[in-house]
């Protein structure tokens, strides 16, 4: 699990976490003509760069793991604002995901990179939209400085 936390100084910020669900660490690398040349770093940097605009600074979570991500949902309810969410596979397949984003009641926002609409029939459904105030597919890691900007007119 990667993470970055807010530092004391800034403290008083809102805090947004961005969670990214597993095979996300290779991005950049995995299937570029799915989901670009962007790494996750990038995801990162222009999550930060757009919330830093809002005068809000972000948690970044990576996992393969879906207990460690759950634990970050969890971690939230004390910490952040709201949380923008890329759930990978774990979209069609994790009620206990979707439980955790219910039960910690935050804005949540869920993007994915490529548009799950135009892929096989299997990634159709999610189970995380049911319970995300606004889902963003297709738009590439823009997607992420989208649900930032949601974020920002929600909160």
């Amino acid at each position: 699990m990667t993470s970055s936390s807010p530092t004391e100084e800034n403290a008083t910020a809102t805090t947004i976490l961005v969670l990214n669900g597993p095979n996300l660490n290779l991005l950049g690398s995995r299937e570029p003509e799915i989901y670009g040349s962007a790494t996750l770093r990038d995801v990162e940097q222009l999550a930060a760069d757009t919330a830093a605009g809002h005068g809000w600074i972000v948690q970044c979570v990576q996992s393969n793991h879906e207990g460690e991500l759950i634990d970050a949902i969890h971690g939230a309810r004390a910490s952040a604002a709201g949380i923008v969410i890329n759930p990978g596979g774990y979209s069609h397949t994790s009620v206990a995901i979707r439980d955790a984003l219910a039960g910690v009641m935050l804005p949540v926002v869920e993007v994915h990179i490529s548009n799950i609409h135009k892929r096989e029939e299997f990634r159709h459904h999610s189970y995380i939209s049911g319970v995300a105030d606004a889902v963003i597919v297709g738009a590439g890691i823009t997607g992420y400085k989208l649900a930032l900007n949601y974020l920002a007119e929600r909160l």
